[in-house]
């Protein structure tokens, strides 16, 4: 197939999250033959803050996890979706576009009809911020992707779409998987942005508490750490990192002994059985990941055995303890937690559920998949 994607950024991941997976998915489609291109907005906010604070030189790092990963600039102004889109067979447009870009791709869509048209929902705005959600213009769109059920639902229910499916995100195994360490250089770690002050007493609770309490080696890395969050680090002994790029996260992963999740509170509160990408990407680098309270509503995983539960911050303790003092509890927990990724949840398994909504919508199975003969071809 010949695809298209309106997306924030594919080259940043500073404070963009969504960048982790469409990495992952576009490189799988590139190497099952499909023909990408992916169209991200000039002077994007994610990749302004990354050149600002870091440089150029972070974008040529990039093409060293990500070999040939490119990108093609546009403004609204001078875009020409007569010119981008002749070709297309499968367009995918995020959430995080301009409400006139996703009118405008639309109403060229009805007004041309050759190509499918999906929108790709991965946050929780749909919930939080329903009034902006429901203002995009999804009339000539064939359906929606929501990565969570709850997310699919509300699409349905507030009929902002007539077809949706569960498109939950994924890890990346060819650069989130485990590597050997002779020696680690600490106990925690933990990779996250402070954000918007949606999980401030959950971080004290869950993470910075418990390291100060038991007095381990720890370091944070994340952007949008206000003072007072970078203060409380200081005192608590944890060692701030800034920005870490995420294709070095598996490497960071390997130096330590256990990492966290805590979830922001619009999950845990209003959307059961949507992780985020974190614990996906964690779990397939084969460290010990312990959760605060959310709900596996979709039975993603298996709660206790891929992950430990802490449902109180006194709880974190102990379970940090277990995994700290019982190196036989620590591999059994990133065994079956790595395995569980590797058999359900990396970029391969999510593009096969893309593509059997291809065959939904009606693209033909010889766009979609190669023959043996084409596919011998395409590896050479």
């Amino acid at each position: 197939m010949k695809i298209t994607l309106f997306y924030h950024s594919i080259l940043s991941d500073w404070n963009h999250g969504n960048a982790h997976f469409l990495r992952g998915i576009v490189r799988e489609l590139e190497e099952r033959g499909h023909q990408v291109k992916v169209y991200e907005p000039e002077n994007g906010w994610s990749l302004q803050n990354l050149v600002e604070g870091y440089g150029e030189e972070k974008l040529k790092e990039l093409q060293q996890y990500y070999p040939g990963v490119s990108t093609n600039f546009y403004t609204l102004e001078t875009l020409d979706l007569d010119d981008v889109l002749t070709e297309a067979d499968l367009v995918l447009v995020h959430e995080w576009n301009e409400h006139e870009l996703v009118k405008r791709i639309g109403e060229h869509r009805a007004s041309t009809g050759h190509y499918k048209l999906i929108f790709h929902d991965t946050h929780h705005r749909a919930v939080t911020e329903r009034e902006a959600m429901s203002k995009y213009d999804l009339t000539h769109y064939d359906g929606v992707l929501a990565f969570g059920q709850v997310i699919r639902d509300l699409y349905l229910q507030e009929n902002w779409t007539s077809k949706a499916w569960t498109w939950h995100e994924a890890a990346d195994t060819s650069v989130f998987y485990p590597h050997e360490t002779e020696e680690k250089e600490g106990d925690l770690i933990w990779i996250g942005n402070w954000g918007d002050e949606e999980r401030t007493a959950e971080l004290h609770e869950f993470l910075i508490n418990p390291v100060k309490e038991l007095g381990l080696k720890a370091k944070i890395y994340g952007v949008r750490y206000p003072e007072h969050a970078r203060q409380a680090l200081a005192d608590a002994g944890i060692e701030y990192g800034g920005w870490l790029p995420n294709y070095k996260a598996a490497e960071e992963f390997a130096k330590y002994k256990v990492t966290v999740h805590v979830p922001r509170r619009p999950y845990v509160e209003a959307l059961p059985g949507i992780p985020t990408i974190r614990p996906f990407e964690a779990m397939a680098c084969g460290i010990p990941l312990i959760s605060s309270p959310w709900k596996d509503a979709e039975n993603l995983f298996t709660p206790g055995k891929d992950f430990l539960v802490a449902r109180t911050g006194e709880e974190m303790k102990q379970q940090l303890q277990t995994i700290l003092n019982r190196p036989g509890t620590a591999k059994e927990v990133t065994d079956h937690g790595l395995q569980t990724i590797r058999s359900r949840h990396t970029c391969a398994h999510r593009v096969d559920e893309l593509e059997k909504v291809c065959e939904e919508l009606g693209i033909g199975t010889s766009r979609i998949y190669l023959t043996q003969k084409e596919q011998a071809l395409h590896e050479k």
